[in-house]
């Protein structure tokens, strides 16, 4: 059972990308979208989602692309799966009549997303390039 949806995972991967092409310009979205083996429009979304929220930074133009907007120890998985749309703050569902919903199931696991997006919140977007640098050699 997979914790995440593919595209938050698809943000993460994005911007880790990104982080690892950026140095020498701004990566494409056709340049991201054949590395990863997907259409340029599957991508756009999301990456227009990350511009929105700041985690990255759209340059327009015939050399445009995308980069990281701050720095790569500010961005955390938590944060990019947020501004993809697939962490919703106070999203815990309701339900009317069950004192074992709502008393025991939902505090429960409302426990474990915060200790999720805790473990999320330490991941940034600096250690898994420096990762991903690595396993390049």
């Amino acid at each position: 059972m997979p914790l995440l949806p593919r595209k938050g995972i698809l943000a993460i991967a994005a911007v880790i990308d990104i982080a690892l092409h950026a140095r020498s310009g701004p990566v494409s979205a056709r340049a991201l979208a054949a590395r990863h083996g997907l259409p340029p429009r599957h991508l756009e979304p999301v990456l227009q989602a990350l511009v929105r929220d700041g985690i990255l930074k759209g340059i327009r133009g015939p050399r445009g692309g995308y980069e990281i907007a701050r720095e790569r120890k500010q961005v955390t998985a938590e944060a990019i799966l947020r501004a993809a749309g697939t962490v919703d703050e106070d999203e815990i569902p309701t339900q009317n009549g069950s004192r074992l919903l709502s008393e025991v199931v939902l505090p429960a696991l409302a426990e474990a997303e915060k200790a999720f997006a805790a473990a999320l919140g330490r991941i940034n977007v600096d250690d898994m390039t420096l990762a991903a640098e690595a396993q390049r050699g």
